[in-house]
């Protein structure tokens, strides 16, 4: 007996969608930086501590592109965003906790687990507001020239410079009795990704590149990428020392533009022309 086939109505609509790949492209950058943070994990677990590290280095890198396809894509949605967020908090949270629980901190049993506990909570609540502050369209123009707390890509590249150090033999090794100081550190930090100080976003100020030193600018790129290759620990260190050192410059820049605000001065953009 010969079976017949219902075919669908005419005119009716399909099942599914067919969603275009500019829509999709962010959020597989967003999912490849999430496989490199859960493989983070894993080397962590295992002992492997350059890989953990080169794995969570991979995942900032990455970060920092998803949102930046998007907007080329024109292709942002607050899927996306919360997708985003999600993996921000296994990358930076949870992988340099465990990273330096399980490198240093386990020597401390319970105190060293809380202190890596407590830097994956503050960096769940940096996130968290900085989700809650995307809703916020009345805020002034030059508070994009910062970020309210460290961000967390840089938070976790920052928490593990003990372990820079520790490579390049300038602090004791892990199982020195140096855990104390490492736990300190790191609830340091917690404290400054989880508070409202400003840091710099790069966002701001009108930044441009001429035409002139577009290619030098290219080549030092290039540069910065191969010494981080060749070099890590000490290109590590030295941005990491670098970036903490900028935070009291942009708190500073933060006040003076907030003063300049409440005394009716002139808007940042006008100031930064000048």
């Amino acid at each position: 007996m010969k079976k017949v086939v219902q075919k669908p109505p005419l005119g009716r609509k399909p099942r599914f969608k067919r969603v275009p790949f500019r829509l999709i492209a962010p959020n597989v950058v967003t999912l490849l930086a999430l496989s490199s943070g859960l493989t983070s994990i894993r080397f962590s677990m295992e002992g492997r501590i350059d890989w953990a590290i080169a794995a969570i280095v991979i995942a900032a890198v990455l970060d920092g592109l998803d949102g930046r396809v998007a907007r080329l894509l024109r292709s942002t949605s607050r899927f996306g965003a919360e997708l985003d967020s999600l993996a921000d908090f296994v990358n930076f949270g949870v992988a340099p906790a465990l990273l330096l629980y399980t490198w240093s901190l386990h020597e401390m049993k319970s105190l060293g687990w809380i202190a890596a506990i407590l830097f994956a909570i503050a960096t769940a609540l940096r996130l968290a507001r900085f989700n809650v502050m995307l809703d916020d369209t009345e805020k002034p123009k030059w508070q994009s020239m910062f970020f309210v707390g460290i961000p967390s890509p840089a938070g976790a590249i920052i928490v593990l410079l003990p372990v820079y150090l520790s490579q390049l033999g300038l602090v004791p090794a892990a199982g020195a009795g140096f855990e104390p100081a490492i736990a300190s550190f790191v609830l340091v930090l917690a404290f400054m990704v989880a508070s409202r100080l400003p840091a710099f976003s790069g966002k701001g100020g009108g930044i441009r590149v001429s035409r002139d030193l577009f290619f030098p600018v290219l080549i030092g790129a290039v540069l910065m990428a191969a010494l981080l290759v060749s070099y890590p620990y000490e290109v590590l260190s030295t941005m990491t020392i670098a970036y903490l050192a900028s935070v009291p410059i942009a708190w500073h820049l933060w006040r003076r533009y907030e003063r300049a605000e409440a005394a009716g001065g002139a808007p940042v953009d006008e100031i930064e022309e000048r």
